[in-house]
């Protein structure tokens, strides 16, 4: 599973911790029956955590991108790195990370068609 993380405003441990339990558990892979019905746990599968604040850009003015709701550097370094010591206290056979504000090429294969966007309420 590749989990591409944004931090905007507000968001605390809180959040970080309610979303590492929701990725962690969520059924999104298929059983023996090909109905959707696993979660990461089950089928000891990896995970890749990215940190990527254009997630919160807007680009709704102009022709440059806003990246306004984005949290500021260090306060989002600070959630995303909370976020992915809760997400390795899971117990998964395989975590990796990508390094926080760095220019990374991320290679991933969508298998299948499902992606989704997660948002953790307000906690």
């Amino acid at each position: 599973m590749c989990v591409f993380i944004g931090v905007t405003h507000g968001d605390n441990e809180a959040r970080a911790d309610w979303l590492a339990e929701k990725i962690s558990g969520l059924r999104i892979f298929n059983d023996e029956a090909g109905k959707i019905n696993l979660s990461l746990k089950d089928i000891d599968g990896e995970i890749l955590l990215v940190s990527q604040f254009s997630l919160y850009s807007s680009c709704i003015k102009g022709r440059r991108p806003s990246f306004d709701s984005a949290a500021k550097p260090d306060e989002a370094e600070r959630i995303y790195n909370y976020f992915v010591e809760r997400v390795k206290a899971k117990g998964f056979k395989k975590i990796s990370c990508g390094e926080f504000g760095a220019d990374m090429e991320v290679e991933i294969i969508n298998d299948g068609p499902l992606t989704f966007i997660i948002d953790s309420p307000e906690v």
